[in-house]
Formats: structure tokens, C-alpha cells, sequence
């Protein structure tokens, strides 16, 4: 599976509606935008709606917390859709991306 999901020093798009729906899983913007910048980020699924192409990726944050980020790119921005603390799934995918 790829890594590097998306290059350094991104720029995100958030407003009351993805910060929302992050927040309520206990995730904050930071977490999300570190999960997505991770070097080691693992791509899961790339889902094809009709508007956009939305990529599902599990990373870590810089405390250690492993996440699975949903995210699209709008505009030439990078945003986050929904994030949440990654399944064991998710977490045994990512920790044999880093071996």
C-alpha cells in the first residue's frame, strides 16, 4: 500500500461542518491534519462519488494516537471529512507499513 499520503506542509479546509463531525469522535483539527501528513500513513480505500474522489488513510498523530482519516482534496486544499481512532484493522495495516 502507499505511503506518504500527501506531501508536506498541506493546506486544510475546515468550517463548522467537518470540525463538527471530527469533534464528535473525539478528534481534534490538529490530530486529523497530523494523521494526514504522516509520513508513514497508509492508504485503506479511495471511494469515487460523483463530485469527488475521497481517500481513507490511517495515520498517527505526534502523541502516538493511530487514526483513520476520511479526507477529499477541494480546490487545492486538503479536506478532512471525518476522523476517529483506527480499528485494530486499520492498526495492524499501519504498523506493517512501518516495518
Amino acid at each position: 500500500m502507499p505511503t506518504g499520503v500527501v506531501s508536506a506542509e498541506p493546506q486544510f479546509d475546515w468550517d463548522d461542518a467537518n470540525h463538527d463531525h471530527v469533534a464528535r469522535h473525539a478528534v481534534s483539527r490538529g490530530e486529523a491534519e497530523q494523521a494526514i501528513c504522516d509520513p508513514h500513513a497508509a492508504m485503506l480505500d479511495i471511494q469515487y462519488l460523483e463530485v469527488e474522489e475521497r481517500s481513507k488513510i490511517v495515520g498517527m498523530t505526534k502523541a502516538g494516537r493511530i487514526l483513520t482519516v476520511l479526507f477529499t482534496f477541494r480546490k487545492g486544499l486538503v479536506r478532512p471529512i471525518t476522523a476517529y481512532d483506527a480499528t485494530p484493522k486499520d492498526v495492524e495495516v499501519y504498523l506493517k507499513g512501518r516495518r
